[in-house]
């Protein structure tokens, strides 16, 4: 179920709410599981099991941890491995034997896998519990109803964000639900919405009508065209569906982190990874590149350990290598940033030059803007071609140079407000004029009328992706 559907936004949500609000804070935490189950079985019933399974074994390596503590890590180490092996047979078994049939030309037959809807996400969460009781950070929970509520908890449990059990422990055992924290849901829920549709479905329509045809059949300001459509598309699919989660999450008390910070304004590539995907970067670093030592032993460990941690990212996002290949190229960006001692915090960038800052955002978009066609592509043939048609390093045998064959006025408009949008701008204007009744009436105003115009797109268009379902 999409949370930018019919069914759910005016069926499972008002329902569920009613039932929410009315009954007694004791029976909360049991409509949301039961809510919860079914929101995941509504489109995928017979991978329910898998989930369930992931809960008990979880569930009792917890405990197991605590009751065996001379045992404790290989019982740590047993559960991680069955977690693991859940999310490769799903999502890369047929990768792996593909892999092997290319480079020992042997014939195994693929199998006929379909991966399981945010089996990556509860997978990371689920390890995020188990770490965080074997390190001593939380204690086993004892009530496995409350543990299935953290793993299967619906506003991130198809797409994130990834919540670390640390971070919600608290609010599972005690939370309260106010008319404040409900009114900021449900603009929160909005806003979220319309980023999807009304920005990131349009410039999602223009990427693909380009990325469907040959890089020999277009010209390099029609490549330039759909890379920055596609950007959009994908930081507006993703982060508005972050903000759905979120605002879902406080309209039933809980108060999950910030998933996104304005990436696209980042002077370089460490500091995009500082605003973007924010609860997979701290996941990885939290369970991955400190416990590998961080940046405590030397720089040439640093450098390892980075290296690692965004091979893993790479590899996370999906079962091919172009994944892979943007991950390592991330990392590469990341770990040149460190040896030249490129200024990354914000407050370091504070007595830069304005020439020096330009430069660096400069070279952060083209860097991230050329990765995320790789990201996008098929394959690696497809990325590098399309890469050169962007700076004019091949020769077209049929060109379509007009881009407005690709992008009409509406459109045009769409990609202006998206460019905006992703900066910090709007948001600065509306704090500012925070405590002004009229402007709150008015932004209260805005917001309706995004929810019309967004449910209005949900019925009459069939082109409703969500980017981050398939990884």
């Amino acid at each position: 179920m999409l949370f930018s559907s019919m069914t759910f936004i005016y069926m499972f949500l008002p329902i569920l709410c009613l039932i929410y609000f009315l009954s007694k804070k004791k029976f909360h935490n049991t409509i949301l599981l039961i809510a919860s189950l079914v929101f995941y079985a509504w489109g995928e019933p017979k991978y329910l099991a898998i989930m369930i399974l992931t809960i008990i074994i979880n569930y009792y390596g917890a405990l197991f941890l605590e009751k065996y503590p001379k045992q404790k890590k290989v019982v740590l180490v047993l559960t991680i491995l069955i977690n693991l092996s859940f999310l490769i047979y799903f999502k890369y078994f047929n990768f792996i034997f593909e892999t092997i049939n290319n480079i020992l030309n042997t014939h195994i037959d693929m199998l006929q896998i379909i991966m399981p809807l945010g089996i990556s996400f509860y997978t990371f969460q689920s390890i995020s519990y188990i770490m965080d009781v074997y390190r001593g950070e939380a204690e086993a929970q004892k009530d496995i109803y409350k543990l299935a509520l953290f793993i299967c908890l619906f506003p991130q449990l198809i797409a994130g964000p990834i919540v670390k059990y640390h971070d919600v422990n608290n609010q599972i055992e005690n939370r309260d639900v106010t008319f404040e924290k409900v009114a900021e849901g449900v603009k929160r829920f909005i806003m979220g919405l319309s980023k999807k549709m009304l920005i990131a479905n349009t410039m999602g329509a223009i990427a693909d009508k380009i990325f469907i045809l040959s890089p020999e059949s277009f010209g390099c300001n029609v490549a330039w065209l759909g890379a920055i459509s596609y950007s959009l598309q994908l930081y507006f699919d993703f982060s508005g569906y972050s903000d759905m989660a979120i605002g879902l999450g406080l309209m039933f008390g809980f108060r999950f982190k910030e998933n996104f910070n304005y990436p696209y304004i980042s002077k370089s590539i460490t500091e995009f990874w500082r605003r973007w995907h924010i609860s997979l970067s701290t996941w990885f670093k939290e369970y991955v590149y400190i416990p590998l030592g961080g940046n405590r032993k030397g720089e040439i460990k640093t450098i390892r350990n980075l290296g690692i941690v965004f091979l893993l990212t790479g590899i996370w996002h999906g079962a091919a290598w172009n994944f892979i290949i943007w991950g390592v190229l991330n990392g590469l960006l990341i770990i040149a940033e460190k040896i030249l001692k490129i200024k990354t915090k914000p407050e370091e960038q504070k007595n830069e030059k304005l020439t020096i800052k330009i430069l660096k955002h400069f070279y952060t978009i083209i860097s991230f803007v050329l990765l995320w066609v790789i990201f996008r592509a098929e394959n690696m043939t497809y990325a590098t071609k399309y890469i050169m048609n962007m700076f004019g390093l091949i020769k077209p045998q049929t060109i379509q140079s007009n881009i407005f064959n690709f992008i009409n006025n509406f459109d045009t408009f769409i990609l202006i407000i998206g460019i905006i949008l992703s900066t910090p701008l709007f948001i600065k204007i509306t704090k500012y004029y925070q405590n002004n009744k009229i402007a709150k009436c008015l932004l209260n105003i805005v917001l309706l009328l995004l929810l019309i115009l967004s449910t209005s797109q949900i019925a009459s268009s069939t082109y409703n992706p969500f980017i981050y379902f398939r990884f």
